[in-house]
């Protein structure tokens, strides 16, 4: 089983202070960061893009690990590496050539994820499974911050996981969308071991949050 990581969604993070915030993340234990960049076409919202995560990359030793909610990611891997990015993950339903995008990035030498919307279903990754890294399985529709853990998302976690035993045992599964101290132990116990949480870390006080998340995560591995 490999190791869970909590990655904060700095999508959720207060701009004005992100400097600030991704310090105290660094302070609370934090790895990863995850960074969600949206183009305005594959979702309706606009995020942040190479100069962020750049001025981040210059002061941040945290793996950073950016999503891709972008149309046609393959003509931008190679901007996101140059930029600092550890792992990079592409949407099956943005990526007309997926095998071609994911050796792009291993390639580079970093690690290649693939992201799939909730309706999307895990047996469309059967023959590139073996190559790829981790996988986002999307538990709300992406593009919006706060919104609700959708519940049969559970199973597919779970399906994937145990077509990665077979196939892909390496394989990082990595759950974002409505995760908080209520839905954290349902995707663990599913299989997931990289979770994203966005208002779960940035609403309040960061380390307390930061905090209850890591004891759950804590307490999951204890009993496993």
């Amino acid at each position: 089983m490999n190791k869970v990581i909590l990655s904060p969604s700095l999508l959720s993070s207060d701009f004005t202070r992100l400097g600030e915030q991704i310090g105290i993340l660094e302070k609370s234990g934090i790895k990863a960061l995850h960074f969600d960049v949206m183009d305005g076409v594959f979702v309706p919202n606009i995020s942040f893009g190479i100069p962020v995560l750049k001025s981040i990359r210059k002061n941040c030793d945290m793996i950073l690990d950016v999503h891709m909610m972008v149309t046609e990611p393959e003509s931008k891997i190679e901007d996101f590496i140059k930029a600092g990015a550890d792992i990079i993950t592409v949407h099956a339903e943005a990526s007309i050539h997926l095998d071609r995008a994911l050796r792009l990035i291993r390639d580079a030498g970093k690690k290649a994820g693939v992201a799939l919307n909730p309706a999307t279903p895990v047996s469309v990754l059967e023959e590139i499974l073996p190559e790829t890294d981790m996988v986002l399985i999307m538990s709300v529709n992406p593009g919006f911050g706060g919104q609700k853990y959708i519940p049969y998302c559970t199973e597919k976690i779970k399906k994937l996981r145990k077509t990665a035993d077979m196939v892909n045992p390496n394989l990082s599964i990595q759950v974002d969308g409505g995760i908080n101290p209520d839905t954290l132990k349902t995707v663990l116990e599913a299989g997931a071991d990289n979770i994203v949480a966005g208002s779960a870390v940035f609403s309040g006080d960061i380390e307390e949050n930061v905090s209850v998340l890591m004891k759950e995560i804590g307490d999951y591995e204890r009993k496993s």
